[in-house]
């Protein structure tokens, strides 16, 4: 039976850990988490920690870590089914209808991850073979120890173009299945399959719970037409639905102190996204594509705030502009990025090997939230020597806020983009004063007139009586005046509507028709 994501949260929502673990081991509290021993392990002194706010368990005494499925995995030995059949159960949360067609497509995609295993332990295997001498010492060149490539199953392809195919089919493998693993390629016009790795360092993909789903090889041969190479999409690999090095970056969250909140960066490259996670810093790279929507919710479940840290140069800044787009319209309290653009065009790899770890943990915390990243983009993206130009940017920061579907937060958007534009010419007399100290004058005279000054009703006609109830309930002439502008040409909003100040048109009476024009 295959669960998605949203499924899994559910239970996960309605279970907390240290309800689900106490129940194996004796915990007690410690500060925002909870401590016992070891169930893995024979300890005297506690290294067991379970956090609720993460939803993860660390032990210190076997390196082990994960959710409560992990947890019920490892302690009960069941399958991953088994386990979460079990938890679903617990929590109240009825399992999804089983599907013969899906069941049966998820034993083909069983098999074809088994085969994708099998080449990542060849490819491992290759790097330390004599083939793979001269990707040993580009791995130190780069400052990348041997003690470190099993941490992150760095492996080799040798130059022949059937080496891997040769050893699974040895293995039993169909070359069919490996052409759909993306493994092999076949060629278009026919013919033999062969390998699609070749003479490159092998970076194993690997989904949320570690898995490998796929392999992306850096090329050996610098005359090579594509440096870098991903495997194709498959059944069991989406490039929209995978960020490099997640589960790594899971277990180094889960390991953090409760009263810690460390960043969770998005980089470019697999270097940086290796060298992040060495710094002890939890890490992701979207494999050579901008981010995707599902790539970020997958982030937001993960951290509130990911730090994109992107390269400073121009295709840095142009990956920081599109996520920037495709992240507006999905932003609400609570989720939102921070950005980190790296200075003098150093990715955080270089930085690692020429500054060490404090350095990167320096400049990804010297970020900038999302709303500031978005006007400085803007602002720097033409000239504002003009009354048209300024006019354009002020357009484009209310569109952009606009495209915000959360209506509360589109409108602090608005607020705080406009407010950064003012704050261009703060020497600029503000139009609105003189428009604000005449509206305050004549809402004076007109609460006066509507008052009577101290006239009574009494003694005057019903007719009388009438005209001046509805001379107290009617709105402030001004007001309604900038309002029947408005409703005959709802264009002059975009250049009026900072006249009339934050209650829509000067009068509560018309807050509501403002907010819908």
């Amino acid at each position: 039976m295959r669960f998605d994501e949203h499924f899994l949260d559910e239970i996960k929502s309605r279970l907390r850990p240290s309800d689900v673990i106490g129940k194996t081991v004796k915990l007690r509290k410690q500060g925002r988490e909870y401590v016992g021993l070891s169930p893995f392990n024979k300890e005297k002194t506690p290294s067991f920690y379970v956090n609720d706010e993460k939803g993860q368990f660390f032990d210190f005494s076997s390196g082990k870590t994960g959710d409560i499925i992990a947890f019920v995995q490892e302690t009960q030995r069941l399958s991953f089914v088994e386990a979460v059949e079990r938890l679903a159960a617990e929590a109240g949360v009825p399992l999804p209808a089983l599907d013969p067609r899906a069941a049966e497509q998820d034993k083909v995609r069983q098999g074809l991850s088994e085969w994708l295993e099998l080449a990542a332990q060849w490819f491992e295997a290759e790097l330390r073979r004599p083939a793979g001498r001269e990707a040993r010492a580009y791995l130190e060149k780069r400052g990348l120890p041997e003690k470190d490539w099993a941490r992150f199953r760095l492996g080799f392809s040798p130059p022949g173009r059937t080496a891997l195919k040769d050893y699974l089919i040895a293995k039993g493998a169909r070359p069919a299945e490996l052409v759909e693993t993306g493994l092999l390629i076949a060629p278009e016009e026919g013919g033999a399959p062969y390998d699609r790795f070749r003479d490159r360092i092998i970076f194993p993909i690997a989904d949320a719970r570690g898995r490998v789903v796929s392999f992306g090889g850096r090329a050996m041969d610098p005359q090579a037409r594509a440096k870098y190479l991903n495997g194709p999409e498959t059944s069991v690999f989406h490039k929209g639905h995978q960020l490099y090095g997640l589960a790594e970056a899971r277990k180094i969250l889960a390991a953090a102190p409760a009263d810690e909140n460390p960043p969770l960066a998005v980089v470019e490259g697999y270097m940086d996204a290796i060298a992040c996670h060495r710094a002890n810093i939890p890490a992701v790279a979207p494999m050579g594509t901008a981010l995707g929507e599902e790539q970020m919710e997958m982030l937001w479940r993960h951290h509130p705030e990911p730090t994109l840290s992107f390269d400073g140069d121009r295709a840095g800044r142009q990956a920081a502009a599109r996520t920037m787009d495709r992240a507006l319209p999905l932003l609400r309290a609570g989720r939102s990025f921070q950005f980190a653009i790296v200075e003098n065009a150093k990715d955080p790899d270089e930085v690692l090997r020429e500054q060490g770890p404090a350095a990167l943990k320096a400049q990804l915390a010297n970020s900038t939230p999302f709303a500031e990243a978005l006007f400085i983009r803007e602002r720097d993206a033409a000239p504002l020597d003009t009354p048209e130009r300024k006019t354009a940017l002020k357009v484009r920061l209310r569109k952009l806020a606009a495209s915000i579907a959360d209506p509360d937060l589109a409108q602090a958007y608005k607020e705080d983009l406009l407010a950064r534009f003012e704050q261009l010419w703060p020497t600029r007399a503000p139009v609105y004063t003189v428009g604000a100290a005449a509206r305050e004058m004549s809402r004076a005279r007109w609460d006066r007139r509507r008052a009577g000054n101290g006239i009574s009703d009494a003694g005057a006609t019903a007719e009388g009586r009438d005209a001046s109830q509805r001379l107290r309930k009617s709105p402030r002439p001004l007001a309604a005046a900038l309002a029947l502008a408005a409703v005959r040409d709802p264009g002059v909003i975009d250049d009026k509507i900072e006249l009339v100040g934050a209650r829509g048109f000067g009068d509560e009476k018309l807050d509501g028709l403002a907010q819908e024009l």
